[in-house]
């Protein structure tokens, strides 16, 4: 997904999350469906949006991800959440919890 197009989504929608991967990465690709069930089971209001780090080097820049995966949760169009490399979903679920839960 181009700039505009990530910088517009977090715009129109209440909750996004962007995880940020490469295709080299393993825990990119372990974390990556529990990420997504996270979102889908949990948050169904959140929109998921996978970038690949590596095809888009400069949306990764400008959102200063420079590791892989990082994940990075926008509500009302406003970063919130940002994690990277050691993730616990557990966690992760719980920081967005506290702010999805005021907004929907």
């Amino acid at each position: 997904m181009e700039l505009n197009d990530i910088q517009n989504y977090t715009k129109e929608n209440q909750a996004v999350l962007l995880y940020f991967y490469n295709d080299s990465c393993a825990p990119c690709k372990v974390l990556r469906p529990k990420v997504q069930e996270l979102v889908e089971g949990s948050f169904p209001e959140m929109k998921f949006i996978l970038i690949n780090a590596e095809q888009f080097p400069a949306t990764s820049a400008s959102y200063g991800v420079f590791a892989s995966p990082t994940i990075v949760a926008f509500f009302e169009a406003k970063e919130y959440i940002r994690e990277s490399k050691n993730i616990s979903i557990s966690e992760l679920h719980d920081k967005i919890d506290r702010i999805y839960s005021m907004i929907f």
